[in-house]
């Protein structure tokens, strides 16, 4: 730290983002990025717009945020582009966060929230979780302060019903209540729906799980029509041109292949299925992409844990890809016999992540 590094920071402890190895190839399980790459037309796309690579974006985002608002059956008006959710989480605490509205997360979840909280000089608490993991929304309920939820949750992939989510809402009327849904595309109810009943709910996606986009950055928050507005002013003070000329056609090309985001999403549920009959004796899965809950003595043991989540995931990845690491489950015939019908759509994805020039 140098001497003019300013002292309102001294006690802030930065984010530290999943290692991303550069000298070797691996099989990645450390930041849940989807191991299909994008579709055909997401390369097209972005070799296309790379041609115009000389003139500035739009700051307006304007055909990437009416794709996604007609995606949600919601208005441009409603819809705010950024460069991964992350930033909008971050735009959603500068505005509406201060040491008169202080902000309250559960203790087990992403890792960033106290990050950002502390980065902005914002007054936070953190709730307990229940002992099997789950958020009781009933601590939520009328709590009186702006609320931030990841739902599903990270790390414990345990997700809210959209009943839960709408009592909180509900019974917060003065305070804003931003729901991160990273994760809802690989189980759990999205709360969107809600935005349009509510003026106090925000809720933030991402492209970089399953839409494969991770490496563009891209997300999106969406709300009521003020609250955007509110976003906006300070987008427009701090980073007009947040998304480059290239992600954004990425972004419209991935919204438009609802085919091929759906496959790729069943691809990696399923086989979470039949790994939640093998595994049950000592784990109990979660709803989303490659997470368990362990339940018992078991969810005492965080080293469990991480063991159970490495354990599943590479389960899905050597019997579904066709690797040569042998795993338990990846021996059981019912296992083979169940991805068999995702095994085109798998070795194809496969292919395209392994000769992306093939493909532009």
């Amino acid at each position: 730290m140098s001497r003019y590094f300013s002292s309102k920071y001294d006690n802030l402890v930065p984010y530290v983002p999943g290692e991303q190895p550069q000298d070797k190839k691996y099989i990645k399980l450390n930041t849940n990025e989807s191991p299909f790459p994008p579709p055909r037309s997401v390369f097209e796309a972005a070799k296309e717009e790379a041609r115009k690579f000389y003139l500035y974006p739009d700051p307006d985002n304007t055909a990437i945020t009416e794709a996604v608002a007609k995606n949600f059956n919601l208005t441009k008006e409603n819809v705010m582009m950024t460069n991964g959710s992350d930033e909008a989480l971050n735009y959603a605490f500068m505005a509406f966060c201060d040491k008169d509205h202080p902000i309250v997360f559960p203790d087990v979840t992403y890792g960033f929230y106290k990050v950002i909280a502390e980065l902005n000089g914002i007054p936070y608490d953190t709730i307990k979780l229940n002992d099997d993991f789950t958020i009781d929304c009933a601590d939520y309920s009328g709590i009186g302060k702006n609320i931030v939820i990841a739902n599903p949750n990270a790390p414990t992939g345990v997700a809210l019903s959209l009943a839960e989510v709408e009592q909180i809402v509900r019974s917060n009327p003065d305070n804003i209540v931003i729901i991160d849904e990273a994760y809802v595309d690989f189980g759990g109810e999205s709360s969107v729906r809600l935005i349009a009943k509510y003026e106090n709910l925000l809720v933030t996606q991402t492209f970089s799980k399953s839409r494969s986009l991770a490496g563009a950055r891209l997300g999106m928050i969406m709300g009521n029509a003020d609250l955007i507005a509110d976003l906006n002013t300070l987008r427009y003070s701090s980073n007009p041109y947040n998304i480059s000329r290239t992600t954004a056609a990425c972004g419209i090309a991935a919204m438009n292949e609802s085919t091929y985001f759906h496959d790729s999403c069943s691809a990696i549920d399923t086989p979470r299925e039949h790994w939640r009959s093998a595994a049950l004796r000592y784990s109990r899965p979660a709803p989303t992409s490659c997470l368990s809950v362990l339940s018992g003595s078991a969810a005492k043991n965080s080293m469990f844990a991480s063991r159970t989540t490495a354990f599943w995931c590479a389960t899905l990845t050597t019997s579904a890809f066709g690797t040569t690491t042998a795993s338990p489950l990846a021996r059981r015939p019912k296992w083979i016999s169940s991805l068999r019908p995702l095994k085109k759509f798998i070795r194809r994805s496969m292919s395209r992540r392994n000769n992306p020039a093939s493909e532009v």
